[in-house]
This record gives C-alpha cells, sequence and structure tokens, in this order.
C-alpha cells in the first residue's frame, strides 16, 4: 500500500494503505555491502544508516517537502525553492520511518510474488477469501462454480470448471477466470451496497468496477461509487470494509474523525478488516 505522511485523498480508499511524511549535495558512496532501494525512475540517492536509497524527486507547487514509499520505492515531494542540502536533511530526520516502510513494502513484494497465480489446470487462487481451484473442463460452457460438501479438514471445497480444453493457453485461462471474477464482483458490490446504503441512509446511483492500480475504491458526490474489481480474493468482511468505507464518504467527504465515526456506526471493528488490506497484498496475476 503507499505509505503516506499527509492524508490521504478525501473520497478515495487506497489500495496501498496511507501514510506519508511531511530530496542537496551528493550522498556519500554507500559501503558495497549496503542494501540498496531503488525507484525506476529515481534522479537522487541517499544513504540512510547502512541503505542506499535511491528516489525521484518531484518539484511541486507545495509549501513543504513531502514523501510517498510505494510499490516503486520513495518518491519526494519538494517546492522549487528548496535546495538538495535541505531536502536531505528532512529525508536523514525521518529516516526510520522511511526505512520502515521500505523494509515493509520489499517484504510485500517478496510475498506477492511468492503468491503469484499460474494460469493452468491445477493453479490455486484466492476467492472470497477461500481457496479456489481451477479445472479445464472442455464438457463445460464458460466458468462454473463447484462447491464440495465433503472435503476433508484443509482441503479447498472450491472448483471452477472452465470450459476450456486442457492445452488452452495461459492467457486463455487468465481471460475466462477473470471475466468470471468481475461478473462476481459486480454482483457482490451490487448486495453489499444496497445492505450498506440502507443502514448509513445513502443513495447508490451507480456502481462500477475499477482495475486502478492505487485505489481500492472512490465515491463521488453524485453517489457514483467505485470498487476494485479484486477485491473479490479477499473474505466478506473486507469486502465489506471497503464498501461501508466509500458509503460513509457520501455523508462525509473526508477522513475527519466524523467519517470514522460513521463507519464504525455500521463496522464497530472495521480496523480489523483495515489490516487485512495492509497485511495480505493480492495475488500477482501477470
Amino acid at each position: 500500500m503507499t505509505q503516506r505522511g499527509a492524508a490521504a485523498l478525501p473520497v478515495q480508499l487506497s489500495l496501498f494503505d496511507g501514510e506519508s511524511a511531511s530530496g542537496a549535495a551528493p550522498s556519500p558512496p554507500p559501503p558495497v555491502d549496503a542494501v540498496r532501494f531503488g525507484h525506476p525512475r529515481a534522479q537522487c540517492e541517499i544513504r540512510l544508516a547502512e541503505h542506499c536509497v535511491a528516489y525521484e524527486l518531484r518539484r511541486a507547487r507545495r509549501r513543504s517537502i513531502g514523501f510517498v514509499v510505494g510499490p516503486e520505492g520513495l518518491c519526494v515531494s519538494a517546492p522549487r525553492w528548496v535546495g538538495r542540502a535541505e531536502i536531505e536533511r528532512v529525508l536523514r530526520e525521518k529516516q526510520a520511518w522511511i526505512l520502515r516502510k521500505l523494509h515493509e513494502q520489499a517484504e510485500r513484494d517478496r510475498r506477492l510474488q511468492a503468491s503469484r497465480i499460474e494460469w493452468r489446470e491445477g493453479a490455486q487462487l484466492p476467492f472470497l477469501g477461500e481457496t479456489l481451484i481451477l479445472v479445464l473442463d472442455p464438457r463445460c460452457t464458460g466458468a462454473v462454480l463447484h462447491t464440495a460438501t465433503d472435503t476433508l479438514p484443509g482441503v479447498p471445497r472450491l472448483t471452477l470448471h472452465l470450459g476450456l480444453p486442457q492445452y488452452a493457453s495461459p492467457v486463455q485461462v487468465r481471460e475466462l477466470v477473470q471475466g468470471w471474477l468481475q461478473r462476481q464482483a459486480q454482483r457482490i458490490f451490487a448486495e453489499r451496497c444496497a445492505h450498506f446504503a440502507s443502514r448509513l441512509g445513502v443513495r447508490v446511483r451507480r456502481i462500477a468496477l475499477s482495475s486502478a492500480t492505487t485505489r481500492w475504491g472512490s465515491a463521488s458526490a453524485d453517489g457514483s461509487i467505485r470498487l476494485h474489481w479484486r477485491l473479490v480474493h479477499f473474505g466478506p468482511s473486507v469486502i465489506d470494509y471497503v464498501v461501508a468505507h466509500e458509503l460513509a464518504h457520501l455523508r462525509e467527504m473526508n477522513h475527519s474523525p466524523a467519517f470514522w465515526d460513521v463507519v464504525r456506526s455500521v463496522l464497530p471493528d472495521f480496523a480489523q478488516a483495515k489490516g487485512m488490506l495492509r497485511e495480505h497484498p493480492l495475488p500477482a496475476i501477470d
């Protein structure tokens, strides 16, 4: 999740849980055994403790220095008039926070790669918090979910039968599965939005699926809701949290204490589900 030191955008729930903090003469070269954190668009480097951190520096129309640790690494935004020395002073002042978030992101990336989905017969992926096994079954049409009732403990009970031959390509399997998942997402989101809209006294005018890379969902003042279709990988409690979060924005277009009170009014234990979004990254699908 994107780690930010400033408040998140007022009507969006970050795909990468938000914390921000609010980039100098060249830093001395790091020791050869230093751990290096890179950013694909890095123009600057700094040594923080024993680590070399390459970061993207953006000049922006703002009054203070801010930084974000996201999937790509550290990004620093600073006013045009602030020199590199001042930027690096602030980074060193906040180095404990930055390094902690970089290590968390690295661990997240490691788990993400370990959970990469292979689009083939017998592959497994999460669906509504359970394990779903893919079965290539040319006898069926489209994608059909089968739920076993007599499985042994620890044995997945869900199988998705795909109307494809055994020699189907990974692209064919992926497209059929993702299409099915998106249809399930549309149905589930509609049900949960109706449930929470009634409890919160708000009106949802439109629900759209999103595949944004940085947001689980967003809400507009006109009642339009966008929800990331891959939320269906998570259990029902996580889906409910994201839905309730976005619908709460229809009453409070901010992340103020009043907003969280609205969320808490329908989900008193939402913190647990919110934590699961941080701790359990989506499986890689490409």
